[in-house]
């Protein structure tokens, strides 16, 4: 491969991620756009993952499985869920790399949430664009939710974690009684 082809295919890559990315960031905001801290805290059925309020802020629940059993998740759990992928995602990749489910608290309100949201938004939107040809390819600097895969697959696997927590939330939204 030439060195043209190769700065092709970099840039070819990182656009497809971007598009990605920019969908689901609409199916996602399309979302939480409107979405109000009465529709997070409501809980679609008795039991299923869900935040509590503590002295220490919000905690999220930790299920020690994926079981149907477990029951719906609440808005608010999949908000807290996703501001956790996101900022470890961040921390293990451009910070410390010691950031703990234990350390991210859902923000109390819709209105936090999005303000958070929309902040991880944009500096995971600055990190793609900046993001040159040999890092994009590098394994070393990818050390969360996996080890020894490139850059690409990490933004890669973001866009889909992003498509995923929106249809989540998106499903809850439509079952809240209104």
């Amino acid at each position: 491969m030439t060195v043209v082809e190769s700065v092709v295919e970099s840039v070819v890559v990182r656009d497809l991620l971007l598009r990605q990315f920019d969908v689901a960031w609409q199916l996602a905001w399309h979302h939480l756009e409107t979405l109000s801290t009465d529709e997070c805290l409501w809980r679609p059925a008795d039991r299923g993952l869900h935040v509590r309020q503590t002295a220490d802020g919000w905690v999220a629940d930790w299920p020690t499985h994926e079981g149907y059993e477990l029951g719906p998740s609440s808005a608010a759990w999949i908000s807290w869920h996703w501001l956790y992928w996101w900022h470890t995602a961040i921390d293990y990749t451009w910070g410390r790399a010691e950031l703990t489910r234990d350390a991210v608290s859902w923000p109390g309100s819709a209105d936090a949430l999005r303000l958070e949201l929309r902040t991880l938004h944009d500096r995971w939107r600055a990190a793609l664009l900046a993001t040159d040809d040999a890092r994009l390819a590098a394994t070393e600097h990818v050390r969360w939710p996996f080890t020894g895969r490139s850059l690409a697959d990490l933004f890669a696997w973001a866009n889909m974690e992003l498509t995923k927590s929106a249809a989540e939330l998106g499903a809850v939204r439509f079952s809240y009684p209104r």
